[in-house]
């Protein structure tokens, strides 16, 4: 089982790019989870179409331990297994300590044997790891931590956080970093500074994505890119996406 987390600026294009790597390695043939971790619960919206799903601390907090692992999930496209894990009521409560419940509970109910995914991806919220946030990179959870960015400076900004919050994590037997992903805004210098950023934390940029209104198009219509326009060369970049952070993983 190979296990990633991925990281980023909020509006960076985390849950874009997860879904659509989710549904090119479905493609492939390979089993694929994807577990949002975010309050918002939109993380695979793109994959599940209608399909409706509770989110996991929904199902806690009404009904406590009372379900079952089948209500936590939705088979979205190409049979990737999607679950989210919601947030607390607004105002009362902590998301980072929502997303460790929703992972316990996740752990607790089997899911990783029941369904014996080959990939698993938390699409994880944040400028900040920290608390809860920090859960996904915890040892028996993601092997490898990639972090989606533009050449912005904010979104800068937030990967190198990221970045140096993982390497000091390393002691305690977390994930490692895997590298920068580069989703393009088409801003000054854009490649270079990312470039710069990934020599700055000591790692590479495993992939880049152009800026395209085929993305949005299918969004649109409520689905991937893989889905929606599978013989576009948006397509082609997921597909090569997703077989660039197999390959860093195996490595």
């Amino acid at each position: 089982m190979i296990k990633i987390a991925v990281y980023g600026k909020g509006g960076i294009g985390k849950s874009t790019t997860v879904s659509n790597v989710a549904a090119a390695l479905a493609d492939k043939g390979y089993k694929v989870m994807q577990i949002g971790c975010d309050p918002k619960a939109d993380s695979t919206a793109l994959l599940r179409g209608e399909a409706p799903l509770a989110t996991v601390l929904s199902l806690v907090r009404d009904r406590q331990n009372d379900f079952t692992l089948a209500e936590m999930v939705a088979e979205g496209y190409g049979g990737v297994v999607c679950v989210e894990a919601g947030g607390p009521t607004p105002g009362l409560g902590c998301a980072g300590r929502g997303i460790a419940a929703a992972l316990d509970k996740l752990e607790e109910k089997g899911a990783y044997a029941v369904y014996q995914p080959d990939v698993v991806f938390y699409d994880v919220l944040g400028d900040v790891v920290c608390g809860g946030f920090s859960m996904p990179m915890r040892g028996g959870y993601a092997d490898k931590v990639f972090i989606v960015t533009s050449g912005e400076n904010m979104a800068i900004h937030a990967a190198a956080n990221i970045a140096v919050a993982t390497e000091n994590f390393r002691d305690r037997g977390y994930a490692a970093l895997g590298g920068l992903i580069l989703n393009r805004r088409n801003v000054k210098n854009e490649d270079e500074k990312v470039r710069e950023l990934a020599d700055d934390v000591h790692t590479t940029v495993v992939g880049t994505l152009d800026r395209s209104d085929t993305v949005t198009d299918a969004e649109d219509l409520g689905k991937t890119v893989i889905e929606a326009f599978p013989e576009s060369p948006m397509a082609g970049q997921y597909r090569a996406l997703a077989d660039a952070l197999l390959r860093s993983c195996e490595g």
